[in-house]
């Protein structure tokens, strides 16, 4: 069965929501086998190996053996290259196009609200992505856990429910005011009690802004500490070299996007463990959707001078041994075209192929602290699978062609 879902198309029909409601019933009515074995020719282990004509047994939605074997196939993945389900450990589910193509960051209603996130979940799983953190709208909260429940098809999803800044907004006519240390310790435990599988901080300004440093190094200290205390991690918004040093020196667990970070502090990222989360496809796609944005010209050619640098940065820190991992900060225009952050770190920012699959798999599954559970081909290991047609090590837009994804072992897509 093929099914292929597309904003622009949700858009052009009105949404109409009962319709998608049972599209998605329609996709999700298969269930994991008891046994499911899978024939492969070329498995990407997800760690930097390549395994040859092996058999994945799958049971319970775990992998129990890859080896070489003669059991019957129920699915013959031979021909193509078989990763661990991608993750994506930067996205915003609720961002999406209106009728008009354009761009929505929330509803006004609810129940639109979480259709769109849920179409958004919907097209980033069909694009190979099992696993995304969302970072953060509240709606994403009763999406990741009707998925959880198995009542919507959708990637596993982890999400902030916020966004926390340093600054709150004032009454009318007064001047917005920071926040203590004390009031952003009670946000950050509020957070967690309402069900935040992680904290999300602006340390610095936007890109277009300057990157400066926005929150002060006590106020990221205390929402770093606290959500360590809690046992939550903390992902942090910092363009500027500044602010992303503050969050490191904190013991933030990574930091986003870091466009003008300087060697001194990759190689600070490298003393404290901290994952690096650098993303380029949400600069391509503002620009290929510019109409879609309300961006002046001047913002424009800020996104458009912010490739050269992010594409800099990645190849300083791939040359430090910084741990990488791998985001999109997919808004509206880009999901279910994830996939396209991996060209765009092969081909522009000088990233081996299989650099960018292992941080696409093992090593964001580990910033999320699931790298027991996903993100590697192995006996243990939940049944995430994606297959494309190609080679992705000899050809890196192989990753535009998923064929097969299998979420804990189901199957999502099979159009071979």
């Amino acid at each position: 069965m093929k099914i292929f879902v597309g904003q622009r198309v949700l858009a052009a029909a009105g949404f109409q929501p009962a319709r998608f409601i049972w599209i998605l019933v329609l996709a999700f009515a298969a269930t994991a086998q008891d046994r499911i074995v899978i024939q492969t020719s070329a498995i990407l282990d997800g760690k930097g190996g390549v395994l040859r004509n092996q058999q994945i047994v799958i049971e319970g939605g775990r992998i129990q053996s890859v080896a070489p074997g003669n059991l019957k196939a129920d699915y013959d993945l031979s021909g193509m290259t078989v990763t661990p389900g991608w993750i994506d450990a930067h996205i915003h589910l609720n961002w999406h196009m209106d009728a008009n193509h354009k761009s929505v960051a929330s509803s006004s209603r609810l129940d639109d609200g979480a259709l769109y996130t849920e179409a958004d979940a919907w097209m980033t799983l069909q694009g190979g992505f099992t696993t995304v953190q969302s970072v953060g709208a509240t709606i994403d909260g009763p999406v990741r856990d009707r998925i959880n429940e198995g009542v919507l098809p959708g990637p596993r999803v982890l999400t902030s429910l916020i966004q926390i800044q340093g600054a709150r907004g004032g009454g009318r006519g007064q001047e917005p005011h920071q926040w203590t240390v004390d009031e952003l310790r009670d946000i950050v435990r509020k957070n967690k009690t309402d069900g935040a599988d992680l904290i999300k901080l602006f340390a610095t300004t936007g890109l277009g802004a300057g990157g400066a440093q926005s929150m002060t190094d006590e106020q990221i200290q205390a929402v770093c500490g606290e959500a360590k205390a809690v046992g939550l991690r903390s992902v942090v918004h910092a363009i500027g070299d500044a602010g992303a040093r503050a969050a490191v020196l904190a013991g933030c667990t990574s930091i986003e996007h870091g466009t003008f970070v300087k060697d001194e502090t990759l190689d600070l990222m490298v003393q404290h463990g901290s994952y690096f989360d650098p993303n380029l496809l949400v600069l391509h796609n503002y620009l290929e959707n510019r109409a879609s944005y309300t961006f002046t010209e001047e913002a424009l050619q800020t996104l458009e001078k912010g490739l050269a640098p992010t594409q800099d940065v990645i190849r300083r820190a791939r040359a430090r041994h910084v741990k990488l991992i791998f985001g999109t900060d997919a808004v509206a225009g880009s999901h279910g075209r994830n996939a396209e952050e991996f060209i765009y770190r092969v081909k522009d920012a000088g990233e081996k192929p299989m650099d960018a699959i292992v941080s696409a798999t093992s090593m964001s599954a580990e910033s999320l602290g699931l790298g027991k559970e996903i993100g590697t081909v192995a006996p243990g290991f939940q049944a995430d699978l994606v297959a494309v047609d190609g080679d992705p090590l000899a050809d890196i837009t192989a990753v535009r062609r998923v064929r097969f994804v299998m979420k804990a072992g189901k199957v999502y897509r099979n159009t071979r």
